[in-house]
Order: structure tokens, then C-alpha cells, then sequence
């Protein structure tokens, strides 16, 4: 493996990289998803669910911390996938990643349209998609600090909207603004509540949970261009989570608590309805009667967001496997402001490909989209347990110190065993209704699980190809220990 990941300008600060993280993982999912979660599982189930993901996401997190701090590379866990596990796992994590964000970022290009015809219903939407995918590409091309202090402001506005959200909702529960109920735990008691469907329900939203947490893992790829990784990813690590987690969970209770969860429509996948957005509800309970519209700004930034990390994400892990003669070399070449271009062209090429397919087919492809973009999500999640864990066993096999290290995730082996037996159960689980139907629908099962066998279908053909095989504990390369 060649190691050029030098030729990068490491110009993002911490609060860049924080914010790279909060903007990846604040957005649709909290602002429209919770609704879908407690209308479906109740206001218990969702906490719940938020809170068992949550923990989740927090051993995965430290444990690609411990690896973003010690090997700060764009190819992130794909890199780490090859050195500790199998080169062939690690090729199938990077392309899996590379297009998971790919086609979020034709998921995006849809969710534009809608938010758009907001104000502007005669205007055709593939206009406003064209818009955004230009403004994406634009943010990437020019420089990476151009792109870190565009996440920096993104994300500032969605933290903002949390945080103001979190004010009111606390006051409306006080009674200092009216709007709230006079007894707000009546909610938590109509009908099932407050663990409606039980535990079956509960597993069956958290892929929706996941879907919401999805893009803290951004912070192990900015660490290639991170001014300082040793000490900054470690910093930032500790503040994201816990920020995150406190948003979520917060939002969720204070939802659940002012609104009947019986009241929330249920939102089907392909609908981005802002008008029955929780967050909506709330400030128009609270006299907000503008709650619609500025809501709908608050998504379109959310958006904007989203695939300005993901197009970032997707380049440079594509980056990443071209230096490591895992894709065409054509792709690791730079600009003279450290932008792989070339990736970038393709990954621009391949969201806009995605975006009209599922414009001009019918709504299968686009539920397919939706669907292989949260499933590969998880891969990569699991993909980060498993790479961490036998990094650990590889240290202690070979007798190396774990001082050294400049972050040390806590509570191994506990963490990555934990998340990755959460995660395999969520992936393999999330619609499990489809198999235990009179008859199964076949074409439901492609649309929902597409992305397992697709990763497996890459890993085990690499694997064939290149004749390689799993890295044992005595033969891994620790340089920096």
C-alpha cells in the first residue's frame, strides 16, 4: 500500500470536524423520520429505540476514534478493513461506502424537489435538483477548507433549530408558553402507549433510528485532512456524541410528550412531508403559524448538508482505493488544491445518473435507493466493529502497548461486540414481516435487502480474484506503536 495521503491540504480544524459529524447525522431523519418512529412504535418505543441506537453509534464512534487517531487516512475504515481483517473486506467497505453516498446524494437530489415545490408547486423539480447537485459540486471543487467552513455553517443553522426547539418545547411542557397539554403525560398513556407494537416494533423502526445517526462515521474520513489528528479527532469525538445524543434524545421526549403519537401521519419512505413534520407541530402549537415555512428552509439546508458531506465522503474514499490500486489510478490524482477531481466527476456523475432513474422510472427504483442507501450504512457501521475489534487483539497478540495509542476507546471488547451484534440484528431484522407473510414478495425482499448480497457479491470476488485471505493477528502492521 502506498500512503499519499500527504498530498491532502490537512486543513480542517476541530471545529470542522465536529461540525462535520453533527452535519452528517442532523438532518430528515430528525426533523421528519421521528415522527414515523413514535406514530409506529409509540412514544416509549422510540425513546427507546433513539436511545439503544444511540449507544450503538457510541462504541462505534469511539472505536473508529481509536483508529481515525492512530491511522488518519480518507479511507477510513476501508483501509482499516484491509490491514486487520482482509484486503478483499476492506476493497467491498469502500465501495460500498463510496456508493451508499453516491446514491444518498441522488436520494437528496429527490427530497430537493419536494421541499422546493413548498413554495414553488408549477415549477418542474428536476430544475431545483440540477440547482442543488451544481451548488454540491461547486462546495467540493473549490478547496477543502471551502468545503469545511460551508459543513461548519450548514450545520450551525440545523444545531440552532435543535436547540431552539429543545427551549420551547421545555417551556411549552412548564406552561411558560401555552401550547402544551395540561396534563403532557396523558400522551404517554392513550391507547398502547407507551411501547406501541413491543419489542418487535421497536426493532422494526430502528433501521429508521439508524438512518438518523447515520454520517458520524464522516469523522474518520475527515481525519485525512485533519491539520492535527492526533488531537483533534480525540476532542472531537467527545463533543459529538454526547451533543448528538442529547439533541436526539431530548427532541424525541419532548415530542412524544407534546404530541399524541397517535396524531403523527405516517410518513411511507418515499414522502417528505414538512407540513407533518413534529418540529412543525410543536412551534405551531406554540403560535409559530410561520413553523411551515421555516421548517422547510431548515430541511433545505439539511439537504444541502447532507450531500455536500456526502459528496465529500464518497470522493475521497474513491480517492482512497485509487491509491491503494483498488480503483483506477485515474481516480487518485489531485488538483493543485488537493481535490481529487476525477473522483469527484464520477461521483457527480453516477448521483445525477441515480437521481434521474429514479425520477423517470417508476417509484420502485427510487425505494430502492432509499433502502440500499440505509443498509449499506449499517455494512460500513459493521464494518468499523469488526475492523477495531481484531486491531485490539492483533495489539495484544503481539504483545504491543496500548499507551501509545493517542485515543483508547473505552469498555473493549464490550464496545464493538455490542454494536455489532445490535447492528447485524437491525440489518437482517428490519423487515422481517416480509418472511413470515403467507407468501413472501420476493420483489419486497430485493428492494429492502439488496445491499447485503451486493457487498458479499464484491468481497468474495476479490477475494477469488486476488486469492487473498483473512489477516492473522501475528502478521498485522502496527508502524506507529
Amino acid at each position: 500500500m502506498v500512503d499519499k495521503t500527504h498530498c491532502l491540504r490537512r486543513t480542517l480544524k476541530t471545529r470542522h470536524i465536529t461540525m462535520i459529524a453533527l452535519g452528517g447525522s442532523i438532518g430528515t431523519g430528525l426533523f421528519v423520520a421521528s415522527g414515523v418512529s413514535i406514530s409506529q412504535a409509540g412514544p416509549g418505543g422510540a425513546l427507546v429505540s433513539y436511545m439503544l441506537i444511540g449507544l450503538m453509534v457510541y462504541f462505534l464512534m469511539t472505536s473508529l476514534g481509536e483508529l481515525a487517531a492512530y491511522m488518519p487516512v480518507s479511507g477510513s475504515f476501508a483501509t482499516y478493513g484491509s490491514l486487520y481483517v482482509e484486503k478483499g473486506f476492506g476493497f467491498a467497505l469502500g465501495w460500498n461506502y463510496w456508493y451508499n453516498w453516491a446514491i444518498t446524494i441522488a436520494v437528496d437530489l429527490v427530497t430537493a424537489q419536494i421541499v422546493m415545490g413548498y413554495w414553488f408547486p408549477v415549477t418542474p423539480g428536476w430544475i431545483w435538483s440540477i440547482l442543488f447537485l451544481c451548488i454540491i459540486f461547486i462546495l467540493n471543487f473549490i478547496s477543502v477548507k471551502g468545503f469545511g467552513e460551508a459543513e461548519y455553517c450548514f450545520s450551525l443553522i440545523k444545531v440552532t433549530t435543535v436547540i431552539v426547539f429543545i427551549i420551547v418545547g421545555i417551556l411549552m411542557i412548564l406552561g411558560i408558553i401555552k401550547g402544551g397539554a395540561q396534563d403532557c403525560w396523558h400522551n404517554w398513556q392513550i391507547n398502547d402507549a407507551p411501547f406501541a407494537g413491543g419489542i418487535a416494533t421497536i426493532i422494526e423502526v430502528a433501521m429508521i433510528v439508524g438512518f438518523s445517526y447515520q454520517g458520524t462515521e464522516l469523522i474518520g474520513i475527515a481525519a485525512g485532512e485533519s491539520e492535527n489528528p492526533g488531537t483533534n479527532i480525540p476532542l472531537a469525538m467527545r463533543q459529538v456524541f454526547w451533543r448528538i445524543m442529547l439533541f436526539y434524545v431530548l427532541s424525541i421526549l419532548i415530542i412524544s410528550i407534546l404530541i399524541p403519537y397517535t396524531s403523527l401521519a405516517i410518513l411511507d419512505n418515499e414522502v417528505n412531508n414538512i407540513t407533518v413534520s413534529p418540529f412543525t407541530l410543536v412551534f405551531r402549537n406554540a403560535g409559530q403559524l410561520s413553523a411551515a415555512a421555516i421548517m422547510n428552509s431548515v430541511i433545505l439546508t439539511t439537504i444541502l448538508s447532507s450531500g455536500n458531506s456526502g459528496m465529500y465522503a464518497s470522493t475521497r474514499m474513491l480517492y482512497n482505493l485509487a491509491i491503494e490500486g483498488k480503483a483506477p489510478k485515474i481516480f487518485a490524482k489531485l488538483s493543485k488544491n488537493g481535490i481529487p477531481l476525477n473522483a469527484l466527476y464520477i461521483t457527480t456523475l453516477v448521483a445525477g445518473l441515480c437521481f434521474i432513474s429514479s425520477i423517470y422510472s417508476n417509484k420502485t427504483v427510487y425505494l430502492w435507493l432509499i433502502h440500499t442507501s440505509g443498509t449499506t450504512g449499517f455494512i460500513a457501521w459493521l464494518g468499523i466493529a469488526v475492523s477495531h475489534y481484531r486491531f485490539r487483539i492483533g495489539l495484544k497478540k503481539q504483545g504491543l502497548s496500548l499507551d501509545k495509542l493517542p485515543y483508547r476507546a473505552g469498555l473493549f471488547p464490550f464496545g464493538p461486540v455490542f454494536a455489532f451484534i445490535l447492528c447485524i440484528l437491525i440489518t437482517f431484522g428490519q423487515h422481517y414481516k416480509i418472511f413470515i407473510a403467507d407468501s413472501i414478495d420476493w420483489k419486497n425482499v430485493v428492494t429492502n435487502y439488496i445491499g447485503i448480497p451486493l457487498f458479499f457479491l464484491i468481497w468474495l470476488s476479490y477475494r477469488w480474484y486476488h486469492g487473498s485471505s483473512i489477516v492473522r493477528y501475528e502478521d498485522m502492521i502496527f508502524p506507529h506503536v
